[in-house]
């Protein structure tokens, strides 16, 4: 059982969407408020605030004068958003995130309700404050008998709504099969795999490039304040939205079929955040999206019965000989093929290094055991017998 979440685009009507907008706006000041006084009882004063201290300051603020205008929508986002910026604080001393920062009007937008804040009854949902359902696009039926346990509105920069419903979900395994592979992330081409397979890299945001330096250009051009700056940035969104659009659709179309033909997956831990300082390749990095693409890969493989193994950042992949071992001294990036010294081998940079990753990932699963072995003990012993194969 895990909880999963349908994401669904959605059309309001005008009063739904001035109803959204003060709640975006509101919540959007509850978090900046907040924010500013934890950073203020810190630095001033050295001092922690809860996030109870600050839920009881925000039902305070609603009573004072000049503050009604935070009445006029359900208190349950209020209190969400100093629960996300709870998270932010812990993602950041965990060291997952930054230091959070203050929410921009011009961003995206979101509000979370909880289920005492909307009424889900024969696929219509009404939330707080509002009384007509959402006019919600079904792209995807939900669950039967589907309890949601939160719904998450949010409002993109492009201009576009979505509403995210978060509802527990039984997921079945996928059958159990014997084939392991090595992923070797490159530029190039997105993915190299230990069985020879190339997948390309669409590179997505190069298609639109062009295109986007020219809208980008006809925005700068417009008087600040101005209405047509405005639909001008709005223009310069929806091509943004577009890219992103595809380039997530090509990653979870790559990653699902990774996940459903091979029982363990092995990868390697790339330092994105290093690589992007490098100036020359920073652009390309970010397009490929390296980071999305192991996300995806873990977060299927545990609901489908699947194994993903990540080997060390400094495992010599592309200069090591996968045939006897020989590891050479160095290898720039320009040199695709080269021929072991010692075996004589011909290898093809990125095919060799899948082939070593795979190696290595094997011997972990070897070492690991119990801890990422495949759930029937037919295919964990035919995956642990390649892993000895090729550890030894």
């Amino acid at each position: 059982m895990v909880k999963r979440a349908y994401k669904y685009r959605f059309y309001p009507t005008n009063e739904q969407a001035r109803n959204l907008a003060q709640t975006f706006g509101c919540c959007r000041f509850v978090y900046n408020s907040a924010l500013a006084t934890r950073k203020r009882a810190y630095f001033d004063h050295q001092r922690k605030i809860k996030t109870s201290e600050l839920s009881a300051s925000v039902t305070a603020l609603k009573q004072e004068k000049g503050m009604a205008w935070l009445r006029d929508v359900s208190s349950v986002p209020l209190q969400q958003a100093l629960r996300h910026l709870d998270s932010a604080y812990k993602n950041f001393f965990e060291g997952r995130a930054k230091y959070p920062t203050f929410k921009k009007k011009h961003k995206g937008q979101s509000a979370t309700y909880t289920d005492n804040a909307f009424t889900w009854r024969d696929g219509r949902l009404i939330l707080a404050k509002q009384k007509d359902p959402l006019d919600i696009v079904w792209s995807r039926p939900l669950p039967e008998n589907a309890r949601i346990s939160s719904v998450t509105v949010s409002k993109d920069p492009a201009g576009r709504s979505f509403i995210s419903l978060l509802v527990d979900e039984w997921i079945e395994p996928l059958p159990m099969t014997e084939k392991v592979v090595g992923v070797d992330l490159g530029l190039t081409s997105l993915l190299i795999t230990s069985d020879g397979e190339t997948i390309a890299n669409p590179k997505h945001f190069h298609r639109y490039e062009k295109k986007l330096a020219r809208v980008q250009r006809r925005h700068a051009k417009k008087k600040k304040g101005s209405k047509n700056r405005d639909k001008a940035w709005r223009k310069v969104a929806r091509l943004h939205a577009r890219i992103a659009d595809t380039r997530r659709d090509y990653q979870h179309k790559v990653t699902t079929r990774l996940i459903r033909e091979n029982q363990v997956i092995c990868l390697e831990d790339l330092y994105v955040a290093g690589m992007l300082k490098n100036h020359c390749l920073a652009k390309a990095i970010s397009d490929v999206g390296w980071g999305e693409i192991r996300r995806q890969l873990e977060y299927k493989a545990a609901w489908y019965g699947r194994s993903v193994v990540i080997i060390d950042r400094w495992e010599a992949s592309s200069k090591t000989c996968s045939a006897c071992e020989y590891t050479l001294d160095s290898l720039t990036l320009d040199v695709r093929e080269w021929v072991c010294p010692a075996c004589g081998v011909c290898h093809d940079r990125d095919i060799n290094a899948a082939h070593n990753i795979l190696a290595a990932g094997l011997a972990v699963v070897a070492a690991c055991g119990e801890n990422v072995r495949p759930a029937t003990s037919k295919g964990a012993e035919a995956v642990l017998n390649e892993a000895g194969r090729l550890s030894s």
